[in-house]
């Protein structure tokens, strides 16, 4: 068994991740190549691994519970804020018809843009910026994913969601919880999930450029 295939079988499958497009992404994706040179060794560790400009790389198992609440379709145009290492991004790909990716931090959407389209992934639509913010003011989709915690729900990335569309972000500074934000026709539906630890979401005014 590969350190791949271990990880998916003790870390996904094995905490009841049993989606079968989502294992098959997990499969599709080599971790290896979006962890740092000195961390490659532990790249399908259960640990969250540095990337440099006080960021990281989440754990798989995290990767997959995220992913998971998204509850993705084929069809699904998803947003994410968050680039960081370009790996959410790589998985969520594998399952929706688009991605459009914000990352604050030049040189790491430079860093996974290289990666990303290496590997063919073509699409996936990249933009260095604030992802409080979204996307162009009159984008909307089906998912949006937040990588990285912000105190409160930004409202422009709420507003973003189409009409059954579903938010999974980590909201909180030191008490944080990851939350899914559903949108419907009557409104907007917040459910708390698990107690989480994430780096916090930047602003333009505090780039760590």
């Amino acid at each position: 068994m590969t350190p791949q295939e271990r990880m998916i079988e003790e870390q996904i499958k094995g905490r009841g991740i049993n989606s079968p497009g989502l294992l098959n992404a997990f499969s599709q994706v080599p971790r290896q190549l979006f962890v740092p040179d000195g961390y490659r060794s532990r790249a399908y560790e259960d640990a969250a691994l540095p990337l440099g400009y006080d960021q990281t790389i989440s754990q798989p198992y995290m990767v997959g519970l995220m992913t998971s609440l998204l509850n993705l379709r084929e069809d699904d145009d998803v947003l994410e804020v968050g680039t960081g290492s370009g790996y959410q991004t790589a998985i969520i790909s594998r399952m929706a018809r688009s991605v459009c990716t914000i990352e604050i931090n030049a040189q790491l959407s430079d860093r996974a843009q290289v990666i990303l389209r290496s590997l063919g992934y073509d699409n996936i639509q990249f933009e260095v910026g604030d992802g409080r913010l979204g996307w162009s003011a009159t984008a909307s989709f089906d998912a949006v994913i937040v990588t990285a915690a912000p105190e409160t729900i930004p409202p422009q990335l709420v507003k973003q969601l189409r009409s059954g569309g579903r938010m999974v972000i980590p909201v909180g500074v030191y008490d944080q919880y990851l939350y899914v934000v559903q949108k419907t026709e009557d409104g907007v539906k917040r459910d708390q999930q698990t107690a989480v630890r994430f780096v916090p979401l930047l602003d333009s005014g505090c780039s760590s450029n």
